[in-house]
């Protein structure tokens, strides 16, 4: 029978905390008069997630396991659950549940009173991280929408409810450099926003740094927006225009009071800024350059090893 809802559920060196996630969504779905079906990408975990989420595959029609062939990052786990979703509602959920499956009925009760595509479910506090890492999420999200051509719901993460229509539109769009919350908004689509608070971790440690999010929050910046690029011109015109006027003001401080010509100093601090100000400017022009590149490759998003499903194994 065909699934009426989907869980899209990517993961990575879960195993401390795949049982209780299981468990727990599970509980919730089967409280719910609809079928169901759960579909677990593992992004090539180190542990013993793949393993884990194929056993429950082998005994549960209802689960499905996808094991891609290495770690492709969550963008891409994300792209192939997508693209083998039945279910005409999908909800995207995280392992580690910071984002209650608890929330799921209502999502569906809202989704039927608001005839809307999506469900989007907005952090309103976020426990169990760092001051830090809250900081810089909230203001990431301002920074990108001054930049962006369209708006990117501030303090939403994947965590959402999707119609069969949304997730068409998505699929639809083949690029390689993927920001999934960006492509999400890019699709527009009518949408209703929920509130909610997230839990921290039930167990294990996150698997994204500084790092890791640093470069998503560029790749978000570069692959909706060419602002930087205008910005990296703009400052480049501003730096010929100081440097053009300021030799002017030398030549007729020189000539007109007989000042000698200031040496190393000044030489040094404008070398110095100018020098900064290209390598800044040939650092943006590359990273599009290099998008670029990766896109006209054409190469796919994700390469699955393993496809696990009872109904696949009954059939062999």
């Amino acid at each position: 029978m065909t699934p009426e809802l989907s869980i899209i559920i990517p993961l990575y060196n879960e195993i401390e905390v795949i049982e209780i996630c299981h468990q727990r969504v599970s509980d919730v779905l089967n409280k719910l008069d609809l079928e169901y079906e759960i579909i677990y990408v593992d992004d090539g975990s180190q542990d013993k997630s793949a393993e884990y989420v194929s056993n429950l595959a082998h005994n549960d029609a209802r689960v499905r396991a996808i094991l891609l062939s290495r770690n492709f990052g969550k963008e891409a786990a994300l792209s192939a659950g997508f693209d083998h979703v039945q279910g005409e509602l999908t909800i995207i959920l995280d392992a580690d549940l910071q984002d209650p499956p608890e929330l799921i009925p209502e999502m569906l009760k809202v989704y039927e009173e608001k005839d809307v595509d999506t469900i989007l479910m907005k952090r309103t506090q976020r426990d169990g991280e760092s001051a830090t890492k809250k900081q810089s999420a909230y203001w990431f999200y301002r920074i990108l929408n001054k930049l962006s051509d369209f708006h990117i719901p501030e303090d939403v993460g994947d965590f959402r409810l999707m119609n069969k229509k949304s997730l068409d539109a998505l699929k639809k769009l083949p690029e390689r450099n993927r920001y999934t919350k960006g492509l999400f908004a890019w699709i527009g689509m009518d949408t209703f926003v929920m509130h909610y608070q997230r839990d921290p971790r039930v167990a294990g440690v996150a698997k994204q740094n500084y790092a890791s999010l640093f470069k998503l929050a560029f790749e978000g910046i570069s692959s909706f927006s060419i602002h930087p690029l205008r910005i990296s011109t703009i400052l480049g015109i501003i730096s010929a225009l100081f440097g053009f006027l300021f030799g002017i003001y030398i030549a007729l401080k020189s000539l007109i009071l007989g000042d000698p010509v200031s040496g190393y100093p000044s030489t040094m601090a404008i070398i110095t800024f100018l020098g900064g100000a290209q390598l800044l400017g040939i650092g943006i022009v590359g990273e599009y350059i290099g998008k670029t590149y990766i896109e006209s490759k054409q190469r796919p998003i994700y390469l699955i090893k393993k496809l696990v499903s009872k109904k696949e194994i009954n059939e062999k």
